[in-house]
């Protein structure tokens, strides 16, 4: 019956790929089922609507970024085949991956036509031998030539599983047969292949196991093997025993001298982006698998980043490396946040989420997105930024590889679509809806029964604290409702239909579970009362998940000027709330400053003074714009906590 209507659909002239589009499709492209199946799994981004501040970005983005792509652009090197040590094959290849997210949310007709045209562009250029790549015979091997194939790769099987087109599967299963005829036992060692102790090409794992769960061919499982066991080689990057050990990852090999002798080479070990990458293909493999050092090493890994290396504003690294960027986020340094890194943090955290249901994921990933995912992008949305300092100024990255994109352009929005099937997510039997992500919303879930449930969010968040979740059911049912509490909120309520719940603990997920009908009401109230950080005799502003920063733009005193804020027990800080600027941010408060370090006449009094959130900070990337969020704090030697310096 199925084919005699999509046979009808095509007769019609009518596109058959939003039809296509099913959790039941997806089910059959993964032909070997998971040894260790998700406890989570994500929602259907078509059938959720985002609004409010959020959606709107998101939309930019997809309309802007995505869609405003030059597709032909990103085709054509892939024809040339002259490279020998650039990267311009991913440029292609995260678009595609990012645009793939977008449709499943958009459903967008003209966005489908671009993606269906890279991919075919991106076969038409494959070799006679499978071989898809920019790279020339004999430069091979070096540089980032896999890690671009891994793009390619995990690219065409995004396509595939939206449209079950057995084609570009088979493109993707040659691109891998040829791999596999140059790298491997008794051929050439993957980490003595391009850069980072082969980070960068041994992370092609992920793609490596998608095509055995899509495929069944065991000769990619036991390719997939040979890859993780490579990297516990004399030359390898040690990603399981090094994680094992609790190395912190800046700690992992020696710290590179000089940009010249191995920073972007092959003897960094430091290299973010990288080595989640290859913590990501691990998860896959541990699905396979069952082996538990492999879901260890991760999630060691992932503490270990979280404790030393992520920011307040929720990413890291500096020239693209870990460095112990948490101790060290209130010094001024180059380079820091680097996009790729925001995005591939966040979708670690979202497979670990999926996998082992911990909220703690959910958490570091809410931070992320409202602080460095949004400030990475332009106020208009036509462009991603490479870095996201917490201080100074933005400015748009270079074009790289002799093309008008660079890295950051092309994999950010891929963040951006994380989200809508990151909102609501459900149970693996499907009894239980989690709410992630707090804003104006609405999603139509199917439940195990086969009816379906709507839910709208209505809410002000993270402005204020209070989310008015609807339950809209034709009939009574009875499922599970599960909400998640931040970790930084200390004071939360729960009511369902004026009924108060009661044990609500931070950094937990509250489950209510009830035969729910129509017209049902769960009231949340989140703690988003502003908070003051400390670090290095620095101070720093959030209120919820958000970071607040000084902005030039706000014309009210020297932006570095240090401060003391006034607070209130516990770190609490009176936050007035200021009609935004619509031009260019979203929320805007003043903060009680006692600027400077003269407290004599007037100067010992507070002063109101303007923040904004970090994401809109210095977002229209003019040079004469600039904005901190660390405010360096005067020191006060009357004060208590005052430890003299020869103590």
């Amino acid at each position: 019956m199925k084919a005699h209507i999509l046979i009808l659909i095509v007769l019609l002239g009518i596109n058959p790929v939003p039809y296509l589009f099913s959790s039941e499709l997806l089910a059959q492209s993964n032909v070997v089922k998971t040894v260790v199946a998700d406890l989570l799994i994500d929602g259907n981004p078509s059938s959720v609507k985002i609004g409010d501040y959020m959606g709107e970005k998101i939309n930019a983005c997809i309309d802007k970024r995505v869609m405003g792509q030059d597709v032909n652009h990103l085709i054509t090197p892939f024809y040339h085949k002259t490279e020998t040590y650039r990267w311009q094959s991913e440029f292609l290849g995260k678009w595609l991956l990012g645009a793939v997210l977008s449709y499943r949310y958009t459903q967008n007709p003209a966005l489908l036509d671009s993606i269906q045209k890279g991919v075919t562009g991106l076969i038409e250029s494959q070799s006679p031998d499978g071989y898809i790549g920019n790279y020339s015979p004999d430069a091979q091997l070096q540089q980032w030539d896999i890690w671009g194939r891994k793009y390619s790769m995990l690219g065409l099987l995004a396509y595939y599983d939206l449209t079950g087109d057995k084609k570009v599967l088979s493109a993707c299963k040659k691109a891998a047969d040829h791999l596999m005829t140059q790298i491997g036992p008794d051929k050439v060692d993957i980490v003595s292949t391009g850069n980072y102790y082969g980070m960068a090409s041994s992370s092609v794992l992920e793609p490596i196991v998608f095509l055995y769960r899509r495929t069944g061919d065991v000769r990619y499982l036991e390719f997939a093997k040979y890859i993780v066991a490579q990297w516990e080689t004399a030359a390898g990057p040690k990603l399981i025993s090094k994680a094992m050990e609790e190395i912190p990852v800046g700690d992992r090999f020696p710290h590179p001298s000089s940009m010249n002798e191995t920073w972007f080479g092959t003897k960094n070990g430091q290299k973010a982006y990288e080595m989640m990458s290859c913590y990501e293909g691990l998860l896959e493999i541990y699905k396979l698998t069952n082996d538990s050092l492999y879901l260890n090493a991760v999630e060691k890994t992932v503490r270990s980043i979280a404790d030393t290396e992520i920011n307040i504003a929720g990413s890291g690294s500096a020239f693209e490396c870990w460095y112990h960027g948490k101790n060290l986020q209130t010094v001024p340094t180059y380079h820091t946040m680097e996009t790729c890194v925001t995005m591939t943090w966040m979708k670690l955290c979202q497979t670990l989420l999926r996998l082992t249901g911990n909220p703690y994921y959910a958490d570091q990933m809410e931070i992320t997105a409202y602080n460095s995912m949004l400030a990475s992008m332009k106020n208009d949305a036509s462009q991603i930024a490479k870095y996201s300092p917490l201080e100074g100024q933005r400015n748009p990255g270079e074009e790289q590889c002799g093309m008008h994109i660079n890295c950051c352009n092309a994999n950010g929005p891929r963040a951006f679509a994380l989200l809508p099937q990151f909102a609501f997510m459900q149970s693996s039997d499907r009894k239980a809806i989690f709410v992630n992500l707090y804003t104006d919303s609405n999603v139509e879930i199917l439940l195990a029964s086969n009816k379906k449930v709507r839910i709208v969010q209505e809410t002000n968040y993270p402005q204020e604290g209070e989310t008015c979740i609807k339950i809209d059911s034709d009939k009574p049912e009875t499922f599970s409702v599960v909400l998640r509490i931040p970790s930084w909120s200390k004071k939360n309520t729960i009511k369902v239909n004026e009924q108060e719940m009661s044990d609500i603990v931070p950094g937990t997920y509250y489950k209510i579970t009830r035969r729910w009908k129509k017209g049902d009401v769960i009231t949340l109230n989140l703690d988003v009362r502003g908070r003051l950080i400390r670090q290095d005799n620095h101070v720093a502003v959030v209120k919820g998940p958000v970071v607040l920063a000084r902005d030039s733009r706000f014309d009210d005193g020297f932006v570095d000027q240090t401060a003391q804020v006034v607070v209130h027990e516990g770190n609490y800080v009176d936050l007035i709330p200021v009609e935004a600027k619509k031009d260019w941010n979203w929320m805007s408060y003043t903060v009680p400053l006692v600027l400077g370090t003269d407290l004599e006449g007037e100067g010992k009094q507070p002063k109101q003074v303007h923040f904004c959130d970090f994401a809109s900070a210095g977002n229209t990337w003019s040079e004469d714009i600039r904005y901190r969020v660390w405010i360096p704090e005067t020191l006060n030697v009357m004060n208590k906590a005052y430890v003299p310096y020869n103590k």
